[in-house]
């Protein structure tokens, strides 16, 4: 597993319960500013392997939309995992406005 992937991961677990970040904050966070779909192979190198200690359903598209949802058990578990944690949406997209986390940049 490449140094990319770990950081990638690291920031993932330090998404906040209850709240949602992008694949382009992931990115820009590592200073890899065009870097989000290094983001979602990352997430789905882990998606089939049941790691719990890292939350992808946390990550969305920049619309707020669930376009990782394919690769849970169902294509309902990303949103229903979401809403246990309190997470709201507008029709199909988490409502960023009030779940929205952005990481830190890297210096």
């Amino acid at each position: 597993m490449s140094d990319r992937y770990e950081l990638i991961y690291d920031i993932v677990r330090s998404i906040p319960h209850g709240k949602v970040t992008t694949y382009g904050h992931i990115a820009a966070a590592m200073g890899v500013r065009s870097g989000a779909r290094l983001v979602g192979w990352a997430l789905n190198a882990v998606a089939h392997q049941d790691r719990i200690d890292i939350p992808c359903h946390r990550v969305v598209n920049r619309l707020g939309e669930l376009s990782g949802s394919m690769h849970f058990e169902t294509p309902f578990v990303m949103r229903e995992r979401l809403e246990a944690e309190g997470v709201t949406f507008l029709n199909r997209a988490v409502d960023l406005s009030r779940h929205l986390w952005v990481p830190e940049l890297a210096p």
